[in-house]
C-alpha cells in the first residue's frame, strides 16, 4: 500500500507540482498599448500571434484602474486591484514639499512600490526560477533570478553575462535609457532570447515598448501603428524560435498580454490653465495621466475648495465627469485617507480630447496632429487589453469570453503550481 501511494504521489508530483514545473517554462510577453480591438483587423500584419491564438486560446482582457502601464502590469502578476497593490501612475506619487505639487518617482525598490506578493515572488519561493526583461514596477526585486531590467546598464550581471558571451556589446548599453525605442525593443528582445536559451527560465516577464510610443504620436489605427505591431510580431517570433532551438517547445507556455486599450485625440485639455483663471493655481495641483487627471489640494481645505474647482472646470470643453471619493470605490481607487498617493478629485476625458497638466494658452485646443493616449475608465471598451495562451497546457482553437487581467495572476499560479492565496482574479480555462 506503502508503494502504490509513494508511486501516485510521484506521478501528481509530475504532472501538477514543483517537479514538472522545473522542467518547463512559462514565458509571459506583455505588448505595451495593444488594444484589444486591434485584433479584429484579419489584415493586421502578425504572423505569429496568429499562429500562437490558433494553437491556443484568445480573448479580451479588461483592465483595471487607472489604465495606465504600471499599475495594470502590477494587476497582471500580482491578482489584485490598484486599492491593494500600491500603483496609481508609472511609480510611486510623492508630494514634492511645493505646495500641493506631486512627483512621480519610478525608481524605489520593488518592495517598497508593491504592497502585495506577486506570483513571480510565489514562483521563487516555491524553488523555481524567475527572470525579467524591462518589466515594471520590479527594481532591485529579491526574487527575479536573472533581471534585465529597462534601465539596463553594463553593470548589470546579466548584462555582463550578455557582453561576455559577444551577445551585446559595452557600447549598446551606454546611454541605453535615451536611445530610440526601437532599438531598446530589439536589445530587450535579444535578452530575452539570451535568457531562454541559456537558463531557461521557469518564469520570464518580458515586456515591449514600441506600440506605446507610436500610439501615443500618431494615434491608433494608423499606419505608423500597423508598423509597430508588425515589428512586435517579429520580436515575439525570435523569442518562439529560441525555445525551440532550447528544446523547450514541448514544454513552454506562452502568455501574450497587453497592460491597455488606446483612443484617439484630436485636443488637449489643461485643467491647471482654468484653475489659474480662478485664482486656484497656488492651492491646487494636477497630474494628468490621459483619459484622466488627478487633483490634489491640502486635504483640510477639501470643503472649501471642492466647490471652487468643481465650478473652474465645468463646463470646460473636453472635461466629461469630476468624481470625488464616494465614487473611487466602485473604480477600486484606494481612498485617500488610507493612500497618501491618492488624489482628492479626478477628471475624466470626452472622447477625442486628452489631459494634459501644462499651464498657459487656451483650456482647450487642437493638436497639431492626431494623437494618442490611454488612462480613460477601465470601463471603457477601448481599453481592454489583448490575452493570448499558447502552448503547454493550452487546448488549440479556443475563444473565451472576456476575462480580467487580474485573472493573469492566477492562472500563472496555476501553470507554475504555486499558490497565490491574495489574488482576486480567477484562473483562465485554458483545458
Amino acid at each position: 500500500m506503502k508503494k502504490v501511494l509513494v508511486l501516485f504521489t510521484m506521478v501528481a508530483c509530475l504532472a501538477f507540482g514543483q517537479t514538472s514545473a522545473k522542467q518547463r517554462m512559462v514565458v509571459v510577453i506583455s505588448l505595451d498599448g495593444f488594444p484589444a480591438y486591434a485584433l479584429d483587423d484579419p489584415k493586421l500584419p502578425i504572423p505569429t500571434l496568429r499562429k500562437l491564438i490558433r494553437n491556443g486560446v484568445t480573448s479580451r482582457m479588461g483592465t483595471v484602474n487607472p489604465t495606465v502601464t504600471w499599475p495594470n502590469h502590477t494587476a497582471i502578476v500580482s491578482g489584485v486591484r490598484s486599492d491593494e497593490h500600491g500603483l496609481l501612475a508609472n511609480g510611486t506619487i510623492q508630494k514634492t514639499g511645493v505646495g500641493a505639487a506631486v512627483k512621480v518617482e519610478p525608481m524605489l525598490e520593488k518592495d517598497k512600490m508593491v504592497h502585495v506578493p506577486t506570483v513571480y515572488d510565489a514562483a521563487f519561493e516555491a524553488g523555481l526560477t524567475t527572470a525579467q526583461v524591462d518589466w515594471v514596477a520590479i527594481e532591485k526585486a529579491k526574487t527575479i533570478t536573472w533581471p534585465f531590467a529597462e534601465w539596463a546598464t553594463p553593470a548589470g550581471a546579466v548584462e555582463q553575462e550578455m557582453i561576455r558571451k559577444g551577445v551585446i556589446s559595452t557600447a549598446d548599453l551606454e546611454n541605453f535609457t535615451k536611445s530610440n525605442i526601437l532599438f531598446r525593443d530589439q536589445t530587450w528582445t535579444t535578452a530575452g532570447v539570451h535568457l531562454i536559451r541559456e537558463h531557461k527560465p521557469n518564469l520570464l516577464l518580458f515586456h515591449l515598448l514600441t506600440l506605446d510610443s507610436t500610439h501615443h504620436s500618431y494615434g491608433p489605427g494608423t499606419l505608423a501603428a500597423t508598423d509597430a505591431i508588425a515589428f512586435l510580431d517579429s520580436c515575439v517570433a525570435r523569442l518562439v524560435d529560441a525555445v525551440q532551438a532550447a528544446g523547450m517547445d514541448q514544454n513552454t507556455t506562452f502568455i501574450v498580454v497587453s497592460d491597455h486599450g488606446f483612443k484617439k485625440y484630436t485636443k488637449l485639455v489643461k485643467p491647471a490653465v482654468a484653475l489659474e483663471a480662478a485664482g486656484l493655481s497656488k492651492s491646487v495641483f494636477i497630474l494628468a495621466e490621459g483619459g484622466t487627471a488627478y487633483v490634489y489640494f491640502d486635504r483640510s481645505q477639501t470643503a472649501a475648495l471642492t466647490p471652487k474647482i468643481t465650478a473652474a472646470l465645468q463646463g470646460a470643453e473636453g472635461i466629461d465627469k469630476i468624481l470625488g471619493p464616494a465614487d473611487f470605490p466602485a473604480m477600486h481607487l484606494p481612498s485617500a485617507d488610507k493612500d497618501p498617493q491618492m488624489y482628492q478629485l479626478l477628471l475624466t476625458a470626452k472622447d477625442g480630447y486628452s489631459f494634459n497638466g501644462a499651464t498657459g494658452g487656451p483650456v482647450t485646443a487642437a493638436v497639431p496632429q492626431q494623437a494618442g493616449s490611454h488612462g480613460y475608465p477601465a470601463s471603457d471598451p477601448d481599453m481592454d487589453a489583448i490575452f493570448i495562451a499558447s502552448g503547454y497546457g493550452v487546448k488549440a482553437g479556443g475563444k473565451l469570453d472576456k476575462i480580467q487581467n487580474v485573472d493573469v495572476a492566477s492562472t500563472l499560479a496555476e501553470l507554475l503550481g504555486v499558490k497565490l492565496p491574495g489574488a482576486r482574479g480567477k484562473a483562465v480555462p485554458l483545458q
